[in-house]
């Protein structure tokens, strides 16, 4: 199994969404490596001086322990849209470093800024990141996402956002998708119309 990594977004000093981080982490831990004492990461991480003023891009690679980590300035990728592809097989429900299934599709994107998969005919996520849609009144996201990501998972337990199957054909539905992970917050995700959105 290749190891395992968080990204965790570091804001003036303050590593965000810390809970939500170490209950996935932990939790891979204990399922792939039969690690059952629990890490806590605000424990573990050393924020260097250089990295406490403005966002940063954490990342913690581990197996049964912490590998490495290391701190990158962020700068927002410009997504403005995304092809959808097809794979009925791909399986990533693990945060893995082997990131070979989606690089393989990524390749596909051609004109488009990034993919987005489709799985046994429901929309799951782009390459890197969740994504959800508004209707008019709210904001839905795919149920059957192939990551289950920390900001999905806040989202959810706020209730800023309900879980829905969404097939390719239910697009014409919603009148934005936004892109959401822990270095994309809801509110300062990526909108992208729903037109930028298609099979070629």
């Amino acid at each position: 199994m290749s190891p395992l990594f968080e990204t965790i977004r570091l804001k003036d000093g303050v590593l965000q969404n810390l809970e939500l981080h170490n209950s996935r982490m932990n939790h891979c831990r204990k399922t792939l490596f039969a690690a059952y004492n629990p890490l806590d990461l605000e424990n573990t991480i050393r924020i260097p001086i250089e990295n406490r003023q403005g966002i940063y891009k954490c990342k913690v690679i581990y197996t049964k322990n912490i590998e490495q980590q290391s701190f990158e300035l962020y700068t927002a990728r410009r997504i403005e849209s995304l092809k959808l592809v097809i794979d009925d097989n791909i399986t990533y429900q693990y945060k893995t470093t082997d990131r070979s299934c989606l690089e393989k599709l990524s390749d596909q994107r051609e004109k488009f800024d990034d993919i987005l998969i489709i799985k046994n005919g429901f929309i799951t996520d782009t390459s890197f990141s969740n994504i959800i849609f508004h209707d008019g009144s709210q904001w839905l996201t795919p149920s059957n996402p192939l990551l289950k990501g920390t900001m999905r998972a806040y989202l959810l337990k706020y209730k800023l956002i309900e879980e829905k199957g969404i097939k390719a054909e239910d697009l014409p539905l919603f009148r934005k998708a936004r892109l959401i992970n822990a270095m994309l917050p809801f509110e300062i995700g990526p909108d992208i119309e729903i037109e930028n959105i298609r099979f070629q």
